[in-house]
């Protein structure tokens, strides 16, 4: 896992092979990111939220790039305990790793962010309520970005608030606004 750009940039970390997690590829990553920057400043961003962080490559990018706050959910206990090493091995506080279950986690928040990013399983019962779970429970602030990585049986297209879709390879996703 490679992180792609900020202060950050180029470092490595190796991901235990016992890791179940399918980790965005740095190839899908790096041209995401370069999309959105045309949607957001990182370093403006408070606030930014990581859904189903597997391995916590998106979580370390943000922080890379300047987020002020990373709060990164894992339910897999393995998973979580690798973000928390990775954030300690950079020294960072920007990082608030969270052991539990994102829907939860969607459900309980009382605080909007201005950046969402949201891998889960592809297969994941419940993935296509997402987007409405994000705006419903109001967890985007005006302005704020949603990202949902999925497969390629879902379509959003027709959401109220969907953007753009974005194709990498075996890679989809749905930004939302």
């Amino acid at each position: 896992m490679r992180v792609i750009c900020g202060i950050y940039k180029r470092r490595h970390f190796e991901i235990p092979r016992t890791f179940k997690a399918r980790p965005t590829t740095d190839f899908a990553k790096e041209n995401i990111f370069n999309v959105l920057t045309n949607y957001l400043d990182f370093e403006e961003c408070d606030r930014a939220l990581d859904l189903f962080a597997g391995t916590g490559s998106i979580s370390i990018e943000l922080v890379s790039r300047g987020c002020g706050q990373v709060i990164s959910v894992e339910k897999d206990r393995d998973h979580y305990a690798f973000i928390c090493k990775i954030m300690q091995e950079v020294k960072t506080d920007k990082c608030l790793p969270v052991r539990g279950d994102a829907f939860k986690f969607i459900q309980n928040s009382k605080q909007p962010f201005d950046f969402i990013f949201a891998d889960p399983p592809y297969e994941l019962p419940g993935l296509a309520t997402l987007p409405d779970l994000i705006f419903d429970y109001g967890l985007l602030k005006e302005n704020g970005i949603f990202v949902l990585e999925h497969g390629k049986k879902n379509s959003f297209d027709a959401h109220p608030h969907f953007v753009e879709k974005r194709v990498y390879g075996s890679v989809n996703f749905s930004i939302f606004r």
